[in-house]
């Protein structure tokens, strides 16, 4: 079988190549999203309220999964690189048994821990209920959340990104015709939304468990050899997407203690709808670079810097551009967006929709970010994409939330994110510049520089 990561990239073989990562984590982050549409619509905005009260939880779940895919997958695609092969299966086979393991751990302490957990997020007593209706279902398929996601990324290394796209939109169109049925005629409420969206998980979760059992694909399960050496690697040099889903806990959880305090169980229900925009947008980012990072690794390890420059070069043409397409479309469907969410009129309608005008203007430059910090753990360096991510969702973050709301008020905490997004890009252009050497991406600096002088 063919290593697609061999093949010479061109602006448009990256962006079919990247095309069914980004609709996969598109669709990944639609499982939820859906949920939160039928949730406030057929449920009530309350219940809207207590599942984003008990998202942290969820959101280190999925960093559990993104964390052993994207450090992983860089350690088994550079192996590939060096012609590494055999040690490659090896250390993919333990990387997807550490995640296993994991991620059941983490959901077993959750469910004995469970009552606390949701009071320490700021869960009141009316909330309760719905938010341990949603949580313990969750919880309970944790390990189909974790490969569902693992695999995705995998599936690119392995050169099959089209099996991956396919049984991602197959889990979620199950997801949303559950979602339905659940909620609507067999009126199930939040526990409905979480078996739609977990049975969602399922289907992916086979898929992949199917594809790396067969021998016959260039990447598959062997006995493996431990060696913690890898298991920690692949944990650090994934460690800022670990980063970002545990500060997107901490967020969610200081989002909801501003927004209670400020316009109650409105507000919190409003910063939900808001997440859901970004977490939408967040998953076209991340579908992207986590396309492009198995081809970073591999012509890293094999020192192809002519394929190392195209791709970065054209990377970040392609985020600037659907940067600005975002921007302009939130702005014009704005109403359209929440609308999905809560009736026209309302106080959470109005709430939401001035709210979103200004959240918005993050869209603009987060996915460079996003893809900055990726780039980094494509190359092993799991140490500055982690202080990407650390600053980007929880430094500069707790510095807006701690601050803005003091000057500016509501508005304030609307611009938290857009303020976090653009300090966070100043200094990912510094650590860019700094290892444009050692990474060998020096020549788009000098062609840059070319430009500007010729102009």
């Amino acid at each position: 079988m063919d290593n697609s990561l061999e093949k010479r990239v061109s602006l448009l073989s990256l962006l079919k190549y990247t095309l069914p990562t980004v609709v996969m984590m598109v669709f990944f982050s639609f499982y939820t999203i859906v949920d939160g549409m039928f949730i406030a619509k057929f449920v009530g905005s309350n219940a809207l309220s207590a599942t984003n009260i008990v998202f942290p939880v969820i959101n280190i779940i999925i960093g559990i999964g993104i964390m052993f895919a994207t450090g992983g997958s860089a350690i088994v695609a550079k192996k590939m690189g060096e012609g590494k092969n055999q040690e490659a299966k090896e250390n993919f086979t333990l990387i997807t048994l550490s995640a296993l393991v994991t991620s059941c751990v983490i959901a077993i302490i959750s469910i004995i821990f469970m009552k606390d957990i949701i009071y320490a997020l700021g869960s009141t007593e009316s909330l309760y209920y719905n938010c341990k209706e949603y949580l313990f279902y969750m919880l309970i398929f944790t390990p189909f959340v974790v490969l569902k996601l693992y695999f995705d990324y995998f599936l690119i290394t392995a050169g099959a990104p089209i099996l991956g796209l396919m049984s991602s939109i197959a889990g979620g169109i199950v997801n949303m015709v559950l979602d339905y049925v659940f909620i609507v005629p067999l009126n199930m409420g939040v526990k409905g939304a979480a078996l739609a969206t977990c049975i969602g998980y399922i289907l992916p979760s086979l898929v992949g468990i199917l594809y790396f059992m067969n021998k016959k694909n260039t990447l598959h399960f062997v006995k493996p050899k431990f060696s913690f050496n890898v298991i920690i690697k692949s944990c650090l040099n994934g460690s800022s997407e670990m980063v970002t889903q545990l500060a997107s806990a901490v967020t969610t959880f200081l989002f909801n203690i501003v927004m209670i305090n400020m316009l109650g169980e409105d507000g919190v229900a409003a910063i939900t709808i808001m997440l859901y925009m970004q977490m939408l947008l967040n998953a076209a980012y991340l579908g992207f670079t986590g396309g492009v990072q198995p081809r970073l690794s591999y012509n890293y390890g094999s020192q192809n810097e002519e394929q190392l420059e195209k791709l970065i070069k054209y990377s970040l043409i392609i985020i600037s551009i659907f940067g600005v397409i975002t921007f302009v479309s939130s702005r014009v469907f704005a109403e359209v967006l929440i609308s999905m969410f809560t009736t026209r009129g309302t106080d959470l309608f109005n709430i939401s929709l001035n709210g979103f005008i200004l959240f918005s203007t993050g869209f603009l430059v987060g996915g460079i970010n996003i893809f900055s910090s990726g780039m980094f753990t494509a190359y092993s360096n799991g140490k500055i994409s982690a202080l990407l991510s650390l600053l980007r969702t929880f430094v500069f973050f707790g510095l807006g939330i701690i601050t803005l709301p003091r000057f500016l008020g509501v508005d304030g905490v609307w611009l938290v994110i857009p303020f976090a997004e653009v300090i966070t890009l100043l200094v990912s252009g510094i650590y860019v510049f700094k290892y444009r050497k050692e990474y060998m991406y020096e020549n788009i600096f000098k062609m840059v520089g070319t430009v500007k002088v010729e102009s």
